[in-house]
């Protein structure tokens, strides 16, 4: 007699529960992330509980035919993911056993409840069942035989309603081009945490290919980032992105031995649409990485440009020790204090190796970034810009060579002209670069066009929309454009993201003091004190000096001129509290100094705050020097 699909079907096991119709699996009550293919090989083996299933099985029940897939790489990824979910290992499993070539058994002990089914009749099987510790019964083998039939029964028909049950269709590779995608943090599966540096920088690598297509919006390294290790489903982060697909990956390596496997993930439905995996030898990583992302961007289906399939098609052969330090600078140019770690690997890169270019585009990153914090700007920025030049001698298409060019041609040289075109050719070369679309909505804030700056910024948001930085610049552009109430939500985005990111604060209390609540403003300059690193900033000051409360104007000035003895401060700090103090002549002879110094932080020194000496023909002569528009 045919036995009708289960209503209900949980299993329990260990801590966990499992329900195969919803795909949930909970530990302790808590649920656990567990995506599509790992709950439908938790699925299989629960319904065959002590049996062998298959890896031919298990690629008839997991992959469509119009799906491509290298199916090893598929189906181990997936194993290791259900291994990850229930706390399991390959080495001493507890739930999950590999047989070596054939397949995998599950081997705990179960406990399931009945089935609820309008009839069920057990069918003594052609061959004995295998015997299964259940929880919960006697020793005896007929109540162990029928509760294991009436669970394989219950779980296969639970099998076959997950696959039959309405849903969101799999999407083939023949359903149309994606266009967007997120490169989720690469696991490091070489079991040496000595090793993170270099899986990271195999995901920035695959970002920075994938980014060069402009019919491809390519989530940008800091968004991704936060991802790492997390328990998030998939669909959900998905959202969080704003993308239609995913790409996740493991890296091994072993000496100068790279395997690379990756895969292509629908987001929505959280189903394979590709795999793959590589192994080269470290000198050919330049090889693997350009065969990833055209093998990525031959599955996504989108347009490809001739010059853009010439630059992922571009191989070379790289210094393997060069490539390693190289990525260690990258690894410590973005964490905090990391500037003059980062510049002594790259340092050391081009001892290796003098021709590697991306080594002096990472210099300059940390020449420029210190310039007017670390050092002073005549001692870091010409260093900064002969990096780049010398980057960008040896390889013209490295897009943050360009913006780093830029940076240092508008901020230090006043070259506004050729640092758009240089912005320009950045951006041309990879559309999805969230840091120079960034950079570019400063340079347009500076020279006052305005309208632009925002729709740059709302791009930079777009493709990195879970940075601070980013959500905190779209603020800056919407105070210049008199968009207070927008500008304080986007602050107040940022502040979900990174509670303790003061620049936040500074974003609001302009918009504050925009919509003429000056209390506020200074409010909101006192919470970023709090936070502390960098004590009460100038502007801070300037707020205490134009509501009146000259005291602690004076006490911000006292402290800022403590902190000159040990560092660099520039000029334009002094100035700026000595202008809400009301000392004019004061605040343009600090300009004056900063001037002479090369050490404005343009994009402040170009807003409304400087307006009030437009009147002063000294100021104006001092805009005419520095080719700035007046307001």
């Amino acid at each position: 007699m045919q036995a009708v699909a289960p209503t209900r079907q949980t299993y329990r096991f260990g801590p966990f529960e499992f329900q195969p119709r919803t795909g949930e699996l909970r530990k302790q009550g808590r649920k656990v992330r567990l995506r599509e293919q790992p709950g439908q090989i938790l699925t299989l083996l629960l319904a065959r509980p002590g049996e062998l299933v298959t890896r031919e099985e298990a690629r008839q029940a997991l992959w469509p035919g119009d799906t491509f897939v290298d199916f090893d790489v598929g189906l181990n990824s997936a194993v290791k993911r259900l291994r990850d979910a229930l706390d399991d290992s390959a080495e001493q499993p507890r739930f999950v056993e590999t047989l070596p070539r054939r397949g995998y058994r599950f081997i705990a002990a179960i406990e399931a409840d009945a089935p609820a089914a309008e009839h069920v009749e057990a069918i003594p099987p052609a061959s004995p069942l295998p015997e299964v510790v259940t929880a919960g019964t006697t020793d005896r083998r007929w109540p162990k035989l029928a509760i294991a039939a009436l669970a394989v029964l219950g779980a296969v028909g639970a099998v076959l309603a997950l696959r039959a049950r309405p849903g969101p269709p799999a999407v083939p590779t023949t359903a149309g081009p994606i266009t967007s995608i997120a490169v989720l943090p690469f696991e490091n599966l070489s079991g040496d945490r000595e090793q993170d540096y270099f899986v990271d920088g195999m995901t920035d690598a695959l970002i920075t290919s994938l980014a060069q297509l402009r019919a491809l919006r390519v989530i940008s390294r800091t968004s991704v980032t936060q991802y790492k290790k997390t328990d998030k489903l998939l669909p959900r982060i998905a959202a969080d992105l704003n993308v239609e697909a995913v790409v996740e990956g493991t890296v091994v390596r072993s000496g100068n031995r790279v395997r690379v496997t990756a895969q292509l993930v629908h987001a929505a439905t959280d189903r394979h649409l590709w795999a793959r995996s590589y192994e080269r030898e470290l000198s050919d990583i330049l090889t693997l990485q350009a065969e990833l992302a055209g093998a990525i961007a031959q599955a996504v289906q989108v347009k490809i440009r001739p010059d853009e399939q010439q630059r992922l098609a571009r191989t070379a052969v790289v210094n393997p020790a060069a490539y390693d330090v190289y990525l260690k600078g990258r690894f410590h140019l973005f964490s905090p204090g990391g500037l003059p770690k980062a510049a002594e690997y790259f340092q050391q890169a081009i001892a290796a190796d003098p021709a590697y270019a991306p080594a002096y585009s990472g210099l300059s990153d940390t020449y420029r970034l210190s310039g007017g914090r670390a050092a002073r700007p005549s001692e870091s920025m010409p260093k900064a810009e002969a990096a780049a030049r010398k980057a960008l001698a040896l390889d013209d298409t490295l897009a943050e060579a360009h913006a780093s060019l830029a940076g240092v041609l508008y901020r230090y040289q006043w070259d506004w002209e050729g640092a758009e075109r240089e912005f320009q050719r950045s951006l041309d070369l990879d559309p999805s670069y969230a840091e120079g679309h960034r950079a570019y909505a400063v340079y347009l804030l500076t020279v006052r066009r305005n309208d632009e700056a925002v729709a740059e910024a709302r791009r930079a948001v777009a493709l990195s929309p879970l940075s601070p930085t980013m959500n905190v610049e779209l603020g800056g552009a919407l105070v210049r454009v008199g968009r207070y109430d927008e500008a304080i939500d986007q602050a107040h985005k940022a502040l979900e993201i990174d509670p303790r990111f003061g620049r936040a604060h500074m974003v609001m209390a302009t918009a504050h003091e925009g919509r003429g609540d000056r209390a506020r403003a200074v409010s909101a300059l006192e919470d970023a004190a709090a936070l502390g690193g960098g004590g009460r900033s100038a502007w801070l000051g300037y707020f205490y000096g134009i509501s009146g409360r000259r005291r602690e104007a004076l006490d911000v000035l006292a402290s800022i001129e403590e902190r000159a003895r040990t560092q660099y401060v520039s000029p334009q700090q002094f100035a700026v509290v000595h202008l809400g103090l009301g000392h004019q002549e004061e605040a343009l002879a600090f300009l004056e100094k900063a001037y002479d110094e090369r050490a404005f932080e343009v994009l402040g020194f170009s807003g409304p705050l400087f307006d009030q000496l437009n009147a002063d023909p000294r100021f104006r002569d001092l805009l005419r020097r520095m080719r700035l528009p007046t307001a």
